[in-house]
């Protein structure tokens, strides 16, 4: 040895090895991974000073890779499992089972096998069991492993990147499978958590997950931030803004909230409210879904499910049922067409088939207020229908424009821009009472309002009202209020019914349209359909008589007044 001894020579090699390595920081001696007494973490030996044993032995180790120092966990776990999960989870196997020897905390961590006896470890301290390290046998709100990742993913293929173009140093083990190895090397802790890579951007997670449309999503792209107030948008380890979290502004891979899609919160619309609350999203949404009249999320826990069919979902309002998180983006689109946020979601066609994704904006409506659970009746109607897909089908007698171009061609109180080729929106009507539309400065969308049910201005339907800008604003919004209310009106009677005699406009108008299989061009043109608790039948017969432009008759009782086919 040329006058160096061998035992000194492995210590020399074992410094200068240890320099290099610590000098790359990546050294094992300054994590957690480091039991022995010198070690920077909570658990570590009572006077024990090799690092290495309590994992590796060089002689009377394991027959497994690598030179394995512990005994195998007898435990039986409990796995990840999720409706968006393809295929099943056994048992963990592979290295993960050798990282569960202690994370599990059944095993000592001083229970090695090269040595035929257990390292004594700091008081307190001889298991694995607390801090972020500590799994448990309850494995089921953690990300999954041993799984062969090839035939059992989530969602569909194409949300995934093929296994062979998951790039080192994420990869899966030998067997095609993903253990805890494809996410953290337990040697280096470099980024944190003992990670291959860093997560900002979701870096780490994007080696395999490619969710659709993902790199043009807000969540992707926003470079807002937490404000610090109220309660924290991200738990654990964060970043600074909403694209450097990524994924983790709704996941969790460990100790997930909700453990089906690991979510941050048990409850779907918290991993949203979070963050759309004004404290990191500009608009408040969570003040929104709070109001009187409102889609409110908060009224059904644990209903939604991203695989529910909106032919037979049960009736919920999530968030996730009108905005896919993935995809979503910031943006309006006018009717026709899906605006940003509303992209990538299910809906309902106007064929009454399912659709995914949507294509236009009313289809996400149909897919709760149609066939499935219909609209809430507010009015109660000569001809009363709650499938709002068949009031707005462009073969009724009389509808407004959701679908379609209306079928009036003359309609001179409409306010420029609105022509009678116009087309509108659900949201025209429905939506916030604070929102743009309405010169306010809240969030677009019908996630909540003042106005029942859910309208953006005022709309009274009670009998006897006196009729004021407010009264009926939400019609006034585009009709010309002097042209309805105008004694030289296109139809007169306007003034005479809305202004002298007190009735609202609910009393004659269905403001959604009147399906064709109830009514018919002659009597339900024009959104006729009564309202029934103030108009009534005379002898019986209740009935409107289209009998040209601007010209009809009415049999009926309204106010007292007593009308046998009353011309006009």
């Amino acid at each position: 040895m040329n006058g160096t001894s061998f035992p000194r020579l492995v210590a020399m090699v074992t410094v200068a090895a240890g320099a290099l390595v610590a000098q790359q920081g990546e050294s094992i001696l300054m994590t957690k991974h480091n039991l022995s007494a010198s070690g920077p973490g909570a658990f570590r030996a009572a006077s024990d000073g090799d690092a290495c044993i309590f994992c590796h032995a060089p002689h009377r180790s394991r027959t497994q890779q690598p030179l394995w120092n512990r005994d195998d966990t007898t435990t039986s776990y409990l796995t990840y499992t999720s409706t968006t999960f393809q295929g099943s989870i056994g048992q963990p196997n592979g290295t993960t089972k050798l990282c569960l020897s202690c994370h599990d905390g059944t095993i000592a961590l001083g229970k090695v096998v090269s040595l035929g006896k257990e390292i004594e470890m700091q008081a307190g301290h001889g298991y694995l069991d607390s801090g972020p390290g500590f799994l448990g046998a309850n494995l089921r709100d953690d990300h999954p492993v041993s799984f062969p990742y090839a035939t059992s993913r989530g969602g569909g293929a194409a949300d995934y990147r093929p296994a062979l173009s998951i790039t080192k140093p994420v990869h899966l083990d030998d067997a095609g499978q993903v253990q805890c190895t494809s996410c953290h090397d337990p040697h280096k802790n470099t980024f944190g958590a003992f990670l291959h890579l860093s997560n900002r951007n979701s870096a780490l997670c994007l080696a395999c997950h490619q969710p659709t449309h993902w790199s043009n999503s807000a969540h992707a792209l926003s470079p807002r931030t937490w404000n610090g107030s109220g309660q924290t948008p991200w738990p654990g380890d964060h970043f600074d803004t909403v694209a450097e979290n990524g994924c983790a502004n709704c996941h969790r891979e460990h100790g997930a909230g909700q453990a089906q899609r690991l979510l941050n919160f048990a409850g779907e619309e918290e991993n949203c409210l979070r963050c759309h609350n004004g404290n990191v999203a500009v608009k408040n949404i969570a003040a929104e879904v709070a109001k009187p009249s409102a889609h409110s999320p908060a009224a059904t826990f644990g209903v939604h499910d991203p695989t529910e069919r909106p032919e037979t979902m049960a009736r919920h309002a999530e968030c996730q049922d009108c905005h896919d998180p993935h995809q979503a983006t910031a943006g309006t689109a006018p009717a026709p067409g899906v605006a940003g946020p509303l992209l990538g979601v299910s809906g309902i066609a106007s064929s009454g088939a399912a659709v995914a994704p949507i294509n236009q904006g009313y289809e996400l409506c149909y897919k709760c207020h149609a066939d499935n659970h219909g609209d809430v009746v507010s009015v109660p109607r000569q001809l009363p229908q709650a499938n709002v897909r068949l009031e707005f089908a462009i073969g009724n007698p009389s509808f407004h424009p959701i679908e379609g171009p209306g079928r009036n061609g003359s309609v001179p109180s409409l306010i420029a821009p609105w022509t009678v080729s116009s087309r509108m929106a659900c949201t025209d009507c429905h939506d916030s009472n604070t929102s743009p539309s309405v010169g306010g400065t809240g969030p677009r969308g019908p996630h909540g309002s003042t106005f029942r049910p859910l309208l953006s201005l005022n709309y009274t339907t009670t009998d006897n009202t006196t009729e004021s800008a407010s009264a009926y604003a939400l019609c006034y919004k585009c009709h010309s209020r002097s042209s309805i209310t105008s004694e030289s009106s296109a139809f007169r009677y306007h003034r005479k019914h809305v202004v002298e005699e007190r009735t609202p406009c609910s009393a004659c108008h269905d403001s959604h349209g009147i399906s064709a299989g109830q009514g018919n061009e002659v009597n339900n043109s024009n959104l006729i359909n009564f309202d029934t608790s103030i108009v009534s039948p005379r002898n019986g017969v209740l009935r409107f008589v289209d009998t040209g432009v601007r010209r009809g008759n009415c049999t009926l009782i309204c106010h007292g007044e007593s009308h046998n086919a009353l011309s006009y």
